[in-house]
């Protein structure tokens, strides 16, 4: 091939990648304002809880990440404000100072409307800039797509925080008025089983993926089997009856100290009321429904629950060579709103043997959130976005009924510290071969 023919076939691999991140942009700055529809402002300014952020700070820091590192570098833009630098960025030391994050409720401005007007204009720059005829290059779309895939995530967290906000609410609202989703046959539990062997892990192809889940690498798996679907509010409750929540024995020692000290006795949007037990969902409270995956548990739930239950958690790399033959589909965020049903876990898709890889509930690993091997953080700011919270976090895999669809593939590596439990968190059991 002639070097002419190569830059014409690279340029056209450019263009058209800009026009498919063009389509990407609109749609995905539509759902986080989708997610806002019936929310008003009073919903929009209340953090609940240091992990939880303000609906009006996700939809202004999405903006920021665009502002900030796409028109500011790259088309000469002027700051919308230069107090938004401060408020709206998160974590990058690099760019600058932060405003605390435990403080951000306490922010009463900018209101939710100047923040809509911000992303309005951020919206007609970048959409322009996209449209225009600019010297594009790979690496330039590459933090585009990075900007959409950091909103993806904020958009999940939207929900998953807004449903905090609520629960701190004694009337309970509903986040809109879709209902549950409807009562299913429980799959049959069963062990899928797999051989010894040398495996391969970690991203391949060209594809968007973020810098945890390079490079790929080899590892080495023992005999082991995973269940075929999650575990269920009904077997969970029968751990919570059989005094699970009140025996050290299967519980990490921090664990049991959450236990002891923050007095859980149920999973976190459990409530209990004359004997009965309810959930609180993003479609109010209502009776809790056994068929369908408990979540909303920490690390150490799952753990516990997993001794208790004579078996253990999967490692992520068991996850992944299980999961990898199965198309990554699911019951994903913009499903809900199109079928108008409550974002809420159901059992999802059958994928061979199993139910449910992909949406649904994310299911804690065993493994701690660490480096693969040879593993480097990119250089810059955007260095910041994974590598530095290698510590302290332990892996969630699968997505979750709150995940934006296309945001997932199946080495896609989540991480929270191990008392987390407001996010859509549930549990899949694993064991050895030896067990």
């Amino acid at each position: 091939m002639s070097v002419e023919a190569a830059g014409g076939r690279r340029t056209a691999a450019i263009e058209s990648r800009r026009e498919s991140l063009l389509k990407k942009f609109k749609a995905t700055r539509h759902h986080s304002e989708q997610i806002c529809q019936t929310l008003t402002p009073e919903d929009c300014v209340i953090q609940s809880m240091p992990d939880v952020s303000p609906i009006r700070w996700h939809l202004a820091h999405t903006t920021w990440f665009f502002e900030t590192f796409v028109l500011k570098r790259f088309s000469g833009y002027d700051r919308f404000s230069e107090q938004f630098e401060y408020l709206f960025n998160s974590y990058y030391n690099t760019v600058g100072d932060q405003f605390p994050r435990d403080r951000r409720g306490l922010l009463t401005r900018p209101t939710v409307e100047e923040i809509f007007d911000y992303r309005r204009a951020v919206d007609e720059q970048m959409i322009d800039f996209l449209e225009r005829d600019y010297h594009w290059s790979r690496q330039l779309l590459e933090i585009v797509d990075l900007g959409l895939n950091h909103e993806q995530q904020h958009q999940e967290l939207m929900l998953t925080d807004i449903k905090h906000v609520f629960a701190q609410n004694p009337l309970y609202p509903a986040l809109s008025d879709f209902p549950l989703p409807e009562n299913m046959a429980v799959p049959q539990p069963s062990w899928i089983a797999f051989d010894a062997g040398v495996e391969r892990i970690g991203h391949a192809g060209h594809a968007f993926a973020f810098d945890n889940e390079s490079p790929r690498h080899r590892v080495f798996l023992e005999p082991y089997a995973l269940r075929n679907r999650v575990v269920t509010n009904g077997e969970f409750l029968e751990f919570v009856n059989d005094g699970g929540y009140q025996r050290p024995e299967v519980w990490l020692s921090l664990g049991w100290h959450h236990v002891t000290s923050r007095k859980w006795s149920s999973p976190l949007y459990w409530v209990h009321r004359d004997g009965e037990a309810l959930e609180f969902t993003l479609a109010g409270l209502s009776k809790v429904n056994p068929s369908l995956p408990v979540t909303h548990v920490s690390y150490f739930e799952a753990d516990a629950y997993a001794r208790w239950a004579g078996a253990r958690l999967p490692t992520e790399a068991e996850w992944e060579v299980a999961a990898a033959p199965h198309p990554v589909d699911g019951k994903f965020a913009e499903d809900h709103y199109c079928d108008e049903i409550a974002v809420h876990p159901s059992h999802g898709n059958v994928a061979g043997e199993f139910h449910g890889l992909f949406g649904g509930t994310w299911e804690w690993m065993s493994s701690s959130y660490s480096p693969y091997p040879g593993y480097r953080p990119p250089g810059g700011a955007l260095g910041e976005y994974n590598g530095k919270f290698m510590c302290n976090q332990y892996v969630l895999r699968g997505g979750s009924c709150a995940t934006p669809r296309g945001h997932l593939r199946t080495s896609y590596r989540n991480f929270f510290p191990p008392e987390s439990r407001w996010q859509f968190s549930g549990i899949r059991l694993a064991k050895s071969d030896a067990e």
